[in-house]
């Protein structure tokens, strides 16, 4: 404890009182993420100002050994970003870190601090007529930085991509403290081995992200937003078929909801109603956006009276204004809310090809009722993308010490229906701890010496994050 204590010490002097926490209630903000799970007590949280300051951290930490939990947001749903239950990790938040560098509206860029918070890039871009088009739930809190170590996905992928389709160029300060500075706003660069993508979705187990040249699009003029009612999951794929083709690359959204989450979200927002006259198994949320004179509203409704025809889509509500697309997508950000009040739950994070959809919600579904008649299953996500999070609330009345090992049960029995479908275990929310069993079965002995020969290159001390991914060394 003593070298502890004079590494602590030695950080106040570098940051200030203000820049390091060692006071439990002060630190008590820094060990929850979004869905309350936690797991231990730091040594201290640190908060640099600047790349050099982050640097200097590192590098001191590296010296003797410690290790270092990178956080940002608080917003990750896999126990990536928690410090350990043993309390010797040293937490370090970029929160202090959230400056935007510059903006090229010519070449439709961005330079950002890692701290900047996600809503606060997309509010910067839009003063420019652009739009930086990560959207998530958790837009008003995460971090950029955290976007990218968890190559962030969300509801725009089908059009715009994930994390890894939007970052041009990265400012990493590596494990040994040496500051690696790519941020080139180059749309292309064909150098060689393509570095910065080992660290987008490498959750801080490779480097600390401290700053990013981020791409940006032409900000959409208009949008058309409809909430749907479908007899099936089949007809939902039917659907996006159609829709993928009949609004190109014009579609930004299209997400697969059941009934039981419109009620969940009806639960969570009393002042939510029914969107529709009737209830339907499954809904579908989709929206079109464009810059330009195209006509949004002709296009879906052409969209839509052939759908009908055709017997795919039941029922359907089109937002005619922005104030009614809110309403519509707050059904899908209250539903979260309301699988949140019922307390323990499975959470899953799983692709599947597209195709595969329905027949992939069908087994699995099976399987879960044969060995828990009694759980309830959520199945919902963005279709366009193949990203299901299938996820499942226990009994009410079951006791708390028994969810958790109930529903672990039931993971694995999902992940094997999965691996029957060629899919995967995580499709946007990362490892972090708590799929590091289920992501370590399966991979194959070259893959795992590959993995392993990277984390052993970037952080041969094994200090960065350790236990995420891979086992702590």
């Amino acid at each position: 404890m003593t070298a502890a204590t004079d590494v602590l010490d030695k950080l106040v002097q570098r940051l200030g009182d203000t820049g390091v926490l060692r006071d439990p209630l002060e630190m008590e903000r820094y060990v929850s993420d979004w869905a309350g799970d936690r797991l231990g007590m730091p040594l201290a949280v640190v908060r640099p100002d600047s790349t050099t300051a982050v640097a200097e951290v590192v590098a001191l930490c590296g010296e003797h050994g410690m290790r270092l939990t990178p956080q940002g947001g608080h917003t990750g749903l896999v126990a990536g970003a928690l410090p350990d239950k043993g309390g010797q990790e040293i937490v370090l938040s970029l929160e202090r870190m959230h400056e935007i560098r510059a903006i090229d509206p010519v070449n439709f860029t961005m330079t950002v601090d890692a701290g900047c918070i996600l809503e606060t890039v997309k509010q910067a871009a839009a003063e420019h007529d652009c739009d930086f088009p990560l959207s998530l739930g958790a837009q008003g809190s995460c971090q950029i930085g955290g976007n990218i170590a968890t190559n962030a996905g969300g509801l725009n992928v089908l059009r715009y991509g994930m994390m890894r389709q939007l970052v041009l160029g990265l400012e990493v300060v590596l494990p040994d403290g040496r500051i690696w500075n790519n941020l080139k706003a180059l749309h292309k660069d064909n150098r060689g081995y393509a570095l910065q993508q080992l660290l987008l979705g490498s959750e801080g187990t490779l480097g600390i992200v401290t700053g990013a040249v981020l791409k940006l699009v032409p900000l959409p003029d208009q949008s058309r937003t409809a909430l749907l009612g479908l007899p099936s999951v089949e007809a939902v794929i039917a659907l996006y078929g159609l829709a993928r083709r009949g609004c190109s690359d014009l579609l930004t959204a299209f997400e697969l909801i059941p009934r039981r989450c419109i009620e969940l979200a009806m639960e969570a927002t009393p002042t939510l109603r029914d969107p529709l006259d009737s209830a339907y198994p499954w809904y579908v949320l989709m929206e079109v956006a464009a810059t330009g004179p195209v006509d949004l509203g002709a296009m879906l409704e052409q969209l839509l009276e052939g759908s009908m025809e055709r017997g795919l889509v039941l029922d359907g509500a089109l937002a005619s204004s922005e104030a009614q697309a809110g309403q519509l997508w707050q059904f899908r950000e209250s539903m979260l809310e309301g699988q949140r009040l019922r307390g323990e739950h499975l959470r899953t994070d799983i692709s599947v090809p597209i195709s595969a959809i329905p027949g992939f919600v069908e087994r699995a579904s099976q399987r879960v009722r044969q060995a828990s008649p009694e759980c309830e299953i959520i199945a919902y996500g963005h279709v366009g993308d193949g990203n299901l999070h299938f996820n499942i609330l226990p009994p009410v009345d079951m006791a708390e010490a028994e969810k958790y090992r109930h529903l672990h049960e039931l993971e694995a029995l999902l992940f094997e229906v999965l691996d029957e479908f060629n899919g995967s275990i995580s499709a946007e929310h990362g490892i972090g701890r708590s799929k590091q069993s289920a992501y370590l079965a399966r991979l194959s002995p070259a893959e795992r010496e590959l993995v392993e020969g990277i984390k052993s290159l970037f952080d041969p001390a094994g200090i960065m994050n350790a236990g995420r991914l891979l086992p702590p060394r």
